[in-house]
């Protein structure tokens, strides 16, 4: 018998995504499943030009599945990864409730699938903004040494979901007629502003997606000693993450060598034509599987510090994308 994959949380942004996509990647599936909460059962989703109903996610509906990607709320992927032990189900999860689990491979493809062979039944996929930093990082950590990393992101209203999205049209709109709004997602306007902070302040000062992308970039790379200083803030983009990121290496490294090593990396694409003024964008992104670099350039006039940016579409590579390459990866196929 075939290949029995079911895609918990499809009827949200992500699970779309993932069922849009399950054609680009031809799996030879026997059976697809579409689970979500009671609030979407009964919905329908074209996948490979079927219309297929969504059912309840539950214990008893991901029996006999061999592949489960999941993207849900942490404390129901926790839920949802003890069903698949119990049940023989390898779990793909997209959620933060098992990335820094030891036993558990953190992986996004192009840069660490060897991480795969160890799985014990869940394997986890980065954080959206972590995913599209490692991609940029790992090709200049295997040929210059990473030693500092410091980068700023600008993570658009999607990464806070359909509600988010909701806030931010809602919020402009309203902004522009001179009425207004009440922001259910977002504790500060985001129409035509910033919002510096993501997630819960911690103690240290940092918050909890700042503190993600630290203990993930770390993991991903097997870099454990790395400094890593991240600040995260929402900006009013509808899709597609932006990042400022500033590198300093153990050895000498310039533009010019980082520039082909970013056009060199699976699933990068360098986009820098400073005569143009053609530099990654997120509209440029949107709807895009690649992480798109450029505004390459060296930094503190030293010979082993560059900076550069980066853009992705945070609901594709950032996480649909992703968690398919993995799935592509366990099946033997191609999946960079």
């Amino acid at each position: 018998m075939g290949l029995r994959i079911g895609i918990a949380g499809a009827s949200g942004a992500v699970g779309r995504i993932i069922c849009e996509q399950l054609a680009e990647f031809e799996f030879e599936a026997d059976e697809i499943r579409l689970l979500a909460s009671p609030r979407s059962v009964g919905e329908t989703i074209v996948v490979h030009g079927k219309a297929r109903k969504i059912a309840l996610l539950s214990a008893e509906n991901i029996q006999g599945l061999d592949l489960l990607i999941a993207s849900t709320p942490d404390d129901i992927a926790t839920e949802v990864a003890e069903w698949c032990l119990r049940s023989g189900v390898t779990m793909i999860d997209e959620s933060a409730a098992h990335r820094m689990l030891e036993h558990v491979p953190l992986v996004v493809p192009e840069v660490n699938s060897h991480e795969l062979a160890r799985h014990t039944g869940i394997i986890a996929s980065p954080n959206c903004s972590t995913t599209q930093l490692v991609m940029c990082l790992k090709p200049i950590h295997d040929v210059a040494g990473l030693k500092r990393v410091i980068v700023s992101t600008y993570q658009a209203a999607s990464g806070a979901g359909a509600a988010g999205v909701n806030d931010l049209i809602g919020g402009t709109r309203a902004a522009l007629e001179g009425t207004a709004w009440e922001y259910s997602v977002f504790n500060r306007p985001l129409a035509f502003n910033l919002i510096p902070n993501i997630g819960s302040v911690k103690p240290c000062g940092a918050t909890s997606e700042e503190l993600k992308m630290v203990h993930e970039t770390r993991k991903i790379l097997d870099a454990p000693e790395l400094a890593v200083t991240a600040t995260c803030i929402r900006v009013p983009v509808v899709q597609g993450h932006s990042e400022s990121v500033y590198v300093e290496c153990e050895r000498e490294i310039d533009a010019q060598t980082a520039a082909r090593l970013f056009q060199e990396m699976p699933g990068v694409t360098l986009v820098d034509d400073a005569n143009a003024l053609d530099f990654p964008n997120p509209l440029m992104a949107s709807g895009k599987n690649d992480v798109f670099v450029g505004r390459i350039r060296q930094a503190d006039q030293t010979p082993n510090a560059i900076a550069f940016w980066c853009v992705s579409d945070n609901l594709r590579k950032g996480a649909a994308t992703n968690a398919l390459q993995i799935a592509a990866c366990l099946m033997g196929l191609k999946c960079t």
